[in-house]
């Protein structure tokens, strides 16, 4: 069992449609898969068509007052569950503040859970806040999306630093272009730039596409209205690449 994190400190990279389709590639791929959506925006909620409410909210989720197994809800798919958001997500860092050890409660809150599943992958919001900080003491893997920009450049570079500072050695950190336009100059020398200095990042490009954008209208994973295009072999190469440098 692994936990996978789409995680960015920057919004607005791909994380949320990364989360989705990976999710549905693995549920397909036969791997019992969860969905954690831990944006109190909601998208992944939005996506799989449902309602972005927790019985209780962020505290009593917390607090542990409530099995998270009995707040999983299925999706259209099989093997593929989603544990919805909330809008009382927003106050999450503030409900953490208020407990002892706060970055160990995802962890232990998850821990009933690794026995069911073959996946969970958190769909995170962005910035570096006591959240990220339980988020990195869960998982297993930060996927991180960069946009082949100046900005996302400094903000992997932002987060390797935390990383290592903070001496997170169990964490595989995967970063990987997302929204990659490769009309646009800056974009395709970025990319060719920042392989070379950083050989880590995957070889997997995932497009800055309208059949991407769709899945807001279509309110499903890509690969469930589309099963063959650039962009549904972009995301089915990503977890294929992932897989290896995982197993």
């Amino acid at each position: 069992m692994k936990i996978i994190a789409t995680y960015n400190i920057k919004g607005g990279v791909g994380k949320t449609s990364t989360a989705v389709n990976l999710a549905y590639i693995a549920s397909q791929h036969g791997y019992k898969t969860l969905v954690w959506d831990l944006d109190p925006q909601g998208a992944s909620s939005y996506y799989f068509r449902v309602k972005p409410k927790i019985k209780g909210g962020s505290k009593q989720l917390i607090a542990g007052d409530r099995d998270l197994d009995g707040l999983i809800k299925a999706t259209d798919f099989e093997n593929l569950d989603l544990l919805p958001a909330d809008f009382s997500f927003r106050n999450l860092d503030l409900v953490l503040d208020a407990r002892k050890k706060p970055t160990q409660r995802l962890k232990k809150l998850l821990a009933p859970l690794t026995k069911e599943y073959d996946f969970i992958i958190l769909d995170c919001p962005p910035n570096i806040s006591l959240l990220s900080e339980s988020i990195f003491e869960a998982a297993d893997i930060l996927l991180s999306p960069i946009i082949p920009t100046t900005l996302s450049l400094r903000t992997l570079e932002q987060l390797k630093k935390y990383i290592k500072d903070n001496k997170l050695k169990h964490i595989q950190l995967i970063p990987f272009f997302s929204m990659a336009d490769r009309r646009k100059k800056m974009h395709r020398e970025i990319i060719e730039t920042l392989v070379e200095k950083h050989p880590d990042i995957l070889q997997t490009t995932i497009p800055y596409a309208s059949d991407i954008e769709r899945m807001g209208w279509e309110r499903m994973p890509l690969g469930a209205y589309i099963s063959k295009g650039r962009s549904t072999e972009a995301y089915q190469q990503l977890w294929q690449e992932i897989m290896t440098l995982i197993k």
